[in-house]
């Protein structure tokens, strides 16, 4: 391993290890580094592996659509079978409110190249068979959404990323930056240092704590998150199925079936649940499986195989920031509020262009919404 890289990566999760890839696409010397055993060891091995576009901030949709072309097309381009299946995502709406909000997003949406149309009753029936009815409005369907497995997609980003000549260090702690005027030199971990030209924090829940090392303050704060999933069955429906409406204790909750069987599920605490928790709690299964089985009664005689609990670095709108930032050579993609799975190969992407001088006019637009020094006044609707 050499002791001098272009740039140095703090994070090889969601975010870190896409990013590893791409930096080596373009040809640049790249050094991953996380305490971790292995890639993909911290929330990316909680994520459920739902893979959207269809979210309210444009900036996202544009960076989700090309994320979902990388799952896509990973086995035909690499060999890996990811667990890719591409069965849509479904908004559904049972109250006027919830319409609205949707319906009124659409426009948008479809202006940044989501394809997403509203559904009728009959019409969502048809692709969720056996939901609920009583009350069903509507809802959104956005089809080439999907889903993959976290792991295997880490796993095989981070072989590639190699493959292209990226070096990654495991079992270490980043502990300090060697920072000469308004450039950082190099990076100090609890084992040695490496010299570098650019840093890029992707360090997910420690993301606050890493940017203070370059003297940068982030409002990325962590919150809880469960998760479970059931055991295998014969596949009987294809979407994420996502339901925002707010119970007492909670407020939207999502579930698909996997592409092996089994019903994954999650649930948005209300209030919120702060800090680095990952302990689960005997209060989740109760609170979603009620709500799940009202929505869909086929899912009532599933048995739970188990339930897993991670953390989601919230910002304040719901939305990553993307920026070049402190010294001049430190970069950030940090605040994925949950959804650095689908969000990693399109920041990525985005991030080595930005290091590499070549961002298009599109990236540069979207990393303009997605800056910290933003007002963070509008909220991501469908978090």
């Amino acid at each position: 391993m050499k002791r001098s890289y272009d740039v140095i990566v703090i994070g090889a999760g969601s975010v870190g290890t896409p990013l590893s890839m791409s930096l080596a696409e373009h040809k640049i010397s790249v050094l991953c580094i996380d305490s971790n055993s292995s890639a993909g060891q911290g929330n990316n091995k909680c994520a459920i592996g739902g893979i959207r576009a269809t979210h309210s901030e444009p900036a996202k949709v544009s960076l989700c659509l090309h994320s979902i072309e990388t799952f896509r097309t990973w086995k035909d381009c690499y060999g890996d079978d990811i667990g890719w299946f591409q069965g849509g995502y479904t908004y559904v709406a049972y109250d006027e409110g919830v319409a609205s909000l949707l319906k009124g997003m659409i426009p948008k949406q479809q202006a940044r190249g989501l394809n997403i149309r509203w559904l009728g009753p009959d019409e969502l029936k048809g692709i969720v068979p056996g939901i609920n009815p009583h009350g069903l409005l509507g809802g959104t369907y956005s089809p080439e959404d999907g889903s993959a497995n976290p792991m295997e997609s880490n796993y095989a980003i981070c072989r590639r990323a190699r493959r292209l000549g990226a070096d990654f260090l495991f079992r270490e702690r980043v502990t300090g930056l060697n920072i000469t005027g308004n450039r950082i030199a190099g990076v100090r971990t609890d084992r040695g240092e490496f010299a570098c030209g650019a840093v890029v924090n992707c360090a997910g829940s420690l993301a606050k704590e890493v940017g203070a090392l370059a003297g940068v303050d982030l409002p990325v704060e962590p919150d809880c998150h469960e998760a479970g999933i059931t055991e295998p069955v014969q596949r009987f429906f294809n979407p994420m199925v996502v339901d925002l409406r707010q119970s007492p204790a909670s407020a939207n909750y999502y579930f698909f079936q996997y592409d092996t069987g089994q019903i994954v599920f999650c649930l948005t605490p209300e209030p919120p649940i702060l800090g680095y928790s990952t302990q689960e709690t005997s209060s989740f299964l109760p609170l979603i499986a009620s709500r799940m089985v009202d929505l869909y009664p086929r899912l009532a005689n599933l048995k739970v195989r188990r339930t897993w609990r991670g953390n989601y670095p919230q910002t304040p709108d719901g939305s990553p920031i993307l920026d070049n930032v402190g010294p001049e050579n430190h970069y950030i993609a940090v605040g994925m509020c949950g959804q650095g799975f689908m969000l990693g190969p399109g920041v990525g992407d985005l991030l080595a262009r930005m290091i590499a001088g070549r961002l298009t006019n599109d990236d540069a637009a979207i990393a303009r919404a997605l800056r910290l020094e933003r007002p963070f006044s509008s909220k991501e609707a469908l978090k």
